[in-house]
């Protein structure tokens, strides 16, 4: 039996992305196992080779122990939980959730599975897919991330919209959706749980790549904690925080021309100049009539 997906839900923002999404009526028929919900929409017997993948799905990693244990358990028992499909073309069917449970029939040599047949468009097939896996599946912290950003730009949704769909507070999606700005060895490395969120959100305060690499070697090295990590990231902010150019007084001489010029153009006039040499005249202006009072004036 797939475990995940039929254990008991205890947090309350699970389970609820597909009820937002399709109202109770349509997230009825994911219940295999109601058969008051399975008569109102009825699953049937589909060949296995006759079901193809969705590309919306956003897991891409499948533990090859969990799948075998799920298909002894499949070949005792059968498939108890139908997956859910939408017919494609040439008699063909789309997974829109359950790739799992497929994925394990068909190791259990299983020819036909039940499923539940939808009828829905392309954005609507990847909405359901990717909120009913991240719901109900196990994703790594990049997978979700992702299926967080393709909801966002793919299915035009805002950041509340999505915040609604998957039951997650704000600052847990937008803690996800960062992870997106870390670089390709530091995604790695977060999908593979070599370093957890708490080390990622101290090193996506870098944009610098290079930067970023450099922190995920010192902590795989020497197994920085996540507050070993914020003080590593404190010390480089520090190194690397811009220094302000030391600026010289300004001599007598260019003082007076400043503020004869401020009495000019009737505006306060900023005169910077550092120990090379080099600096610059501003002269800021508070409009549209200023700024051509200035260019009259300029212009004399």
């Amino acid at each position: 039996m797939d475990r995940k997906s039929n254990s008991a839900k205890t947090n309350t923002g699970l389970g609820k992305g597909l009820g937002a999404l399709l109202g109770d009526s349509q997230y009825s028929v994911l219940a295999a196992n109601s058969s008051a919900r399975v008569k109102a929409d009825a699953n049937t017997n589909i060949h296995i080779d006759a079901i193809e993948v969705n590309p919306g799905q956003p897991r891409v990693d499948f533990d090859e122990d969990a799948l075998n244990e799920l298909a002894q358990s499949i070949k005792a028992y059968g498939l108890i939980q139908p997956i859910t499909v939408r017919p494609i073309e040439n008699g063909r069917y789309q997974i829109i959730s359950g790739e799992r449970r497929w994925r394990a029939s068909k190791l259990a040599g299983l020819t036909e599975i039940p499923a539940f047949v939808r009828s829905v468009d392309e954005v609507q097939s990847i909405q359901m897919a990717l909120v009913e896996n991240i719901q109900r599946e196990d994703l790594n912290a990049i997978e979700i991330a992702v299926s967080y950003r393709r909801l966002l730009d793919e299915c035009d949704l805002t950041q509340d919209e999505l915040c609604a769909k998957v039951g997650k507070e704000k600052t847990t999606v937008v803690n996800y959706l960062r992870l997106l700005k870390l670089s390709q060895e530091v995604q790695i490395a977060v999908r593979d749980k070599k370093i957890s969120m708490g080390h990622a959100r101290s090193i996506v305060g870098f944009e610098d790549f290079d930067i970023q690499n450099k922190m995920l070697a010192e902590i795989l090295e020497k197994g920085l904690s996540v507050r070993d990590t914020e003080r590593l990231a404190k010390n480089i902010a520090e190194e690397v925080k811009p220094r302000k150019k030391s600026r010289i007084k300004l001599s007598d001489e260019v003082e007076h021309f400043r503020k004869d010029l401020s009495v000019k153009f009737s505006t306060r006039v900023g005169i910077t100049k550092d120990p090379s040499g080099k600096g610059k005249i501003t002269i800021p202006f508070a409009s549209e009539m200023e700024l051509k009072q200035l260019m009259e004036l300029l212009s004399e």
